[in-house]
């Protein structure tokens, strides 16, 4: 399997899985997609659908790693997917299915499911691809002998599923970038009280995209990054979103008795990383109807899948919400849909991305390739706080389940979408007790918090305030790894 950048630069060039791994960004700016997709047989979807989740993890990574031996990825993924490293909040039982599907009715005809995946370690979907990448960063490292300083940024879940997935790990050091008080107290606390030597937390006087703008422009300076060995675990690494195309696997098999049934996926989005990987699988076979994008009030994604425009906002213009981990208004991963809606022309996608620099966005509203948006599937909608807090408390009324704010805003998108035989598998993004403000609110009751993680916001807090400015994290970077 070979990997190209969706920007084209050095034409014919092609890249490993294990090349790309500890990467980012490709050289050119672009963003590193398989040459070709990989398409999944009728057998392969009857002998999957059996499979424990470790297993289909390896089946799945397979396609996409070549350049691993077999017998070392599949260690690796059985390493990863286990029930003690996915039973913070569920039972045995249910954690031996590391994503269990909870069905929670039929309405308008469909039955409405959410795909549990916070069940790790940091009580976020986030941790499903974080904890193999820990693993593959540290197997790739000890082979070569060699470290890596993972810069990343998050607006809430990435951070510290990033540094539960890395503490400790041998050869890896962690500077988390995270927008100043913009994120829940719990959230913080889970990041900010980590004291593990090579865990460093930077809180960014700004918003998310500030923090993320910082993490590309230090990718993008290629002699620092080579000197300082700067490796990236956001969502644009490539080995997190092709980790996340397993749970779609998961919870169609779990939603359906044969392969000859359709299902469609409804994703809570912000930076396009989770529903880029449900686009994937779809390109490969797995029989996905829709794939819904669930926006809060930072709609980006949502006002281009109904109108062709993609406009960014400003820092200004980015709202604080009590769904903040999708507080985001230039959606990262958005760029690889972009390369495979454009026909995989790297030449019309560099302009379009260099009008998003230069001009805040694009309008394909007018060619004839924003047609091709349904053809792949999508359509979308927005939630804002009064709905998110009515679908939190209308899930738990109804059906005796408490949803976090996220995955409030991909319900309510969801039953905009409902067909009637078709179930809706809603992909769960967090646990309750992360949003605990917002869950008061709705239901006048504390949230409910597994016992792993009691008093943890009265634990002391390691991080330091840093302007949104890229050199000022390059100093602190160059100040801390001892190089």
């Amino acid at each position: 399997m070979n990997y190209l950048s969706t920007r084209g630069a050095g034409a014919g060039e092609r890249h490993t899985f294990s090349e790309i791994l500890l990467g980012g960004l490709a050289k050119d700016g672009g963003l590193y997609l398989p040459a070709d997709y990989p398409r999944v047989t009728a057998d392969e979807l009857t002998r999957w659908r059996t499979l424990p989740y470790a297993d289909l993890a390896f089946e799945i990574l397979s396609k996409f790693c070549d350049d691993i031996p077999a017998d070392h990825l599949r260690a690796l993924t059985r390493k990863t997917y286990t029930a003690a490293t996915y039973c913070n909040v569920r039972d045995d039982e249910s954690a031996a299915q590391i994503t269990p599907l909870k069905t929670l009715g039929v309405e308008d005809g469909a039955p409405l499911s959410l795909l549990e995946l916070s069940n790790g370690p940091t009580l976020a979907f986030k941790d499903m691809a974080m904890q193999l990448i820990g693993n593959l960063f540290e197997y790739a490292l000890a082979k070569h002998g060699e470290t890596l300083n993972i810069l990343g940024a998050t607006s809430g879940d990435t951070g510290s599923a990033a540094e539960y997935a890395m503490r400790g790990k041998k050869g890896i050091r962690v500077f988390m970038l995270s927008p100043h008080k913009k994120m829940s107290a719990f959230q913080t606390a889970q990041m900010y009280s980590l004291q593990d030597p090579n865990i460093f937390n930077l809180a960014v006087q700004g918003v998310f995209d500030d923090a993320q703008d910082i993490v590309k422009a230090v990718s993008n300076d290629h002699a620092f990054k080579a000197k300082y060995k700067i490796g990236t675990v956001n969502s644009i690494n490539w080995a997190r979103v092709v980790a996340q195309v397993v749970y779609y696997f998961k919870g169609y098999f779990a939603a359906t008795k044969s392969n000859a049934e359709r299902v469609s996926f409804t994703v809570p989005s912000g930076n396009f990383g989770n529903v880029c990987a449900g686009h994937i699988a779809r390109m490969m076979g797995l029989p996905i109807e829709k794939l819904v994008v669930a926006t809060n009030e930072n709609d980006v994604l949502d006002e281009f899948f109904r109108t062709g425009i993609y406009r960014v906002r400003k820092a200004a213009e980015t709202y604080h919400t009590s769904s903040p981990s999708m507080d985001i208004s230039k959606a990262s991963n958005f760029e690889r849909f972009v390369y495979d809606l454009l026909g995989r022309d790297p030449a019309r996608v560099l302009q379009l991305f260099r009008d998003v620099e230069e001009k805040g966005g694009f309008d394909l509203a007018a060619s004839g390739d924003f047609a091709r948006v349904r053809e792949f599937g999508f359509v979308s909608g927005s939630s804002s706080h009064d709905t998110r807090v009515d679908t939190i408390r209308d899930v738990f009324q109804r059906y005796d389940t408490m949803i976090d704010t996220h995955t409030a805003d991909g319900v309510k998108v969801a039953r905009e979408h409902l067909q009637p035989g078709i179930p809706m598998i809603v992909l769960e993004t967090a646990q309750p007790i992360k949003f605990g403000e917002t869950i008061r609110e709705a239901l006048l009751r504390e949230p409910e918090r597994p016992a792993a993680f009691s008093g943890l916001e009265s634990l002391p807090q390691r991080f330091e305030v840093v302007p949104a400015d890229a050199q000022r994290v390059k100093d602190f970077i160059v100040a801390n790894t001892g190089e």
